[in-house]
């Protein structure tokens, strides 16, 4: 999907350069990054990890990351839920679920999704009695500095445009 918006942007830019110039190209492109930026956080940023410590949950732009000691359940509903020792649930919008496609744009049938939370959950069991500690919350900090990037981009482009 994303792929196929980045050919179909640098069809348009070429497009620019041959009938236009360069300079239009310029102003053009951080528009163009803005669609894909927001489809790449839309579709492909939210996603689980796992290690040995923990599970990392990234929904849209932000991170939590969960010591496995803190897991008191995972259950698989519309995605992946994931309960703490505290009773607060962390839901994912990016793990394994049933109508959602897969990264290489297979659907995910209810085997499926199952086998990659049956994962989730023998890395929490392998974890065994590991050490708790704090839920850290982050920010996806590259993506947000390419939207800076691309919102200063097209500032620059509109006071050059006139517009």
């Amino acid at each position: 999907m994303l792929g196929g918006l980045a050919l179909v942007c640098a069809l348009l830019l070429a497009d620019v350069v041959a009938r236009g110039s360069v300079v239009q190209a310029l102003l053009i492109v951080p528009w163009m990054l803005a669609v894909l930026w927001f489809a790449y956080v839309v579709w492909f940023a939210s996603h689980v990890e796992t290690d040995a410590e923990g599970i990392t949950v990234q929904n849209l732009l932000r991170r939590t990351r969960v010591p496995w000691g803190r897991v008191t359940a995972i259950d698989l509903r519309w995605q992946v839920e994931v309960t703490l020792d505290d009773d607060t649930v962390v839901n994912s919008f990016g793990g394994p679920s049933p109508s959602r496609r897969g990264r290489l744009g297979t659907r995910s049938t209810p085997d499926s999704a199952t086998v990659q939370t049956g994962r989730i959950v023998d890395d929490w069991i392998a974890a065994g009695d590991a050490a708790g500690g704090p839920v850290q919350r982050s920010w996806d900090v590259p993506a947000l500095i390419a939207l800076v990037v691309i919102a200063v981009w097209a500032v620059i482009a509109v006071l050059v445009a006139g517009v």
